[in-house]
């Protein structure tokens, strides 16, 4: 009915003026519309689950896509890249986001399940260290100074930040990051400890990079990382601190740019989207898929993100239409991987 149509534009518009946050953070109108009158037991779903980190851009790809096509709705979860692979590989979704590469032990429970996968880069991600707006004396970090900060050998010995560098001051030093169900969990041991996994337990973890926001945040001796998105979409209460590239000696900054040049490293990383074959036999899947090879690059960059080169949307086509299933990797997590490697990988499925 139009009087309910008029409401929902009214209250809608209102929240996003007081709110003045980005377009893809609310259900739009449309959105809202289309969950009114679709029919929950008849209409198509697909399924996605995993990373915190992929989140936002299967957010807001998931919402465009709704509005440009309808017909299926589509379920966005965010269990972290474990959690979804497990239920990839389980058969539970059709699609899986994913911070890194499919690890060994997870290609081992696909295979055994006889889920047969695709694996599709979407864009790039500059992973953040963070510190509160109220810290002011920490100018940049080298990865040692990382590592000593994170190692589990750190864990209820290294306490302040006078133990990080001898010109900072003698102040409590506290932690917050991605819990061990994460991706990003597995990059930043693998780029700062220099093993996946390795880590001191006694920081705030969580599958939700709000709650490292929070945490941070509120605490001028806290420190902290996530992806490049949510500390842009928290500038405000964040200052992201430079990190020193191994052999270098000044610090650089996460961008767009020193993301596409390669000159942030080791932070800069791939991400992914894994769907199952079984699955692109559906139209809607197949249609899904599609969109998001059309029009993601330019959403992940309204949200945050690097996009990738067209030409590696155009790859992950060609892959899908020549039935090049796998990875493109060993299932190890891999550090400071350029984009024009990452296009190699794709290329030699």
């Amino acid at each position: 009915p139009m009087k309910i149509a008029d409401n929902l534009r009214v209250a809608l518009s209102r929240a996003m003026e007081d709110a003045g946050k980005r377009r893809h953070e609310y259900l739009t109108l449309e959105h809202v519309l289309l969950a009114l009158l679709h029919d929950p037991e008849t209409a198509d779903v697909i399924e996605a689950d995993g990373s915190s980190t992929v989140y936002p851009i299967m957010e807001a790809v998931a919402e465009e896509y709704q509005i440009a096509l309808g017909g299926a709705r589509v379920t966005v979860g965010i269990s972290g890249t474990g959690g979804g692979f497990k239920r990839f590989c389980r058969g539970e979704i059709d699609i899986a986001s994913a911070s890194r590469p499919i690890l060994k032990e997870e290609m081992a429970l696909c295979a055994q399940a006889g889920v047969r996968y695709f694996e599709l880069p979407i864009a790039y991600d500059a992973l953040t260290v963070v510190v509160s707006k109220t810290n002011t004396f920490v100018d940049q970090l080298t990865i040692p100074e990382l590592k000593t900060m994170w190692e589990p050998s750190a864990q209820r010995t290294v306490t302040s930040w006078k133990q990080i560098r001898a010109t900072f001051p003698d102040q409590p030093l506290k932690l917050a990051g991605a819990g061990a169900d994460s991706g990003t969990f597995d990059y930043w041991t693998e780029a700062v400890v220099g093993r996946s996994k390795a880590s001191r337990g006694d920081y705030q973890a969580s599958e939700d990079d709000n709650v490292t926001v929070q945490f941070v945040s509120r605490d001028p001796g806290a420190l902290g990382f996530m992806g490049f998105a949510y500390y842009e979409e928290n500038s405000d209460r964040l200052r992201a601190v430079p990190v020193v590239p191994p052999g270098a000696s000044t610090g650089i900054l996460p961008s767009v740019n020193n993301v596409n040049d390669g000159s942030y490293q080791p932070l800069s990383r791939p991400l992914f989207i894994y769907v199952k074959q079984s699955s692109l036999e559906r139209e809607e899947i197949k249609s899904f898929v599609d969109f998001f090879l059309s029009e993601g690059g330019a959403l992940a960059e309204e949200v945050g993100y690097v996009a990738l080169p067209d030409e590696a949307y155009d790859l992950a086509r060609e892959n899908i239409k020549a039935g090049k299933i796998g990875s493109g990797f060993s299932g190890t997590s891999e550090i400071g991987l350029t984009v024009e490697e990452l296009l190699a990988r794709e290329r030699t499925l």
